[in-house]
């Protein structure tokens, strides 16, 4: 998948969480929503593109993509 595509759905998920008054759970809930709804491959390439940098993710994106379990190699 396109990383503009990903930088773009996590964002979008990063600003409906943005509402949450606990900084701590909207990170969580994040997390959570990538971890549930993403494939594993999905999960690298995010992964990859933050530590590289990830300058188009939002601060709260970026947060919540670097808090993500590691993905095994096998997934």
């Amino acid at each position: 998948m396109e990383i503009e595509r990903l930088v773009k759905m996590v964002n979008d998920i990063a600003r409906f969480f943005e509402a949450d008054p606990d900084h701590a759970e909207a990170v969580k809930g994040i997390v959570g929503h990538i971890t549930r709804f993403w494939d594993p491959r999905m999960r690298r390439e995010i992964v990859a593109h933050a530590k590289a940098g990830g300058g188009d993710l939002s601060a709260l994106a970026r947060e919540a993509v670097l808090n993500l379990p590691p993905v095994s190699a096998a997934a």
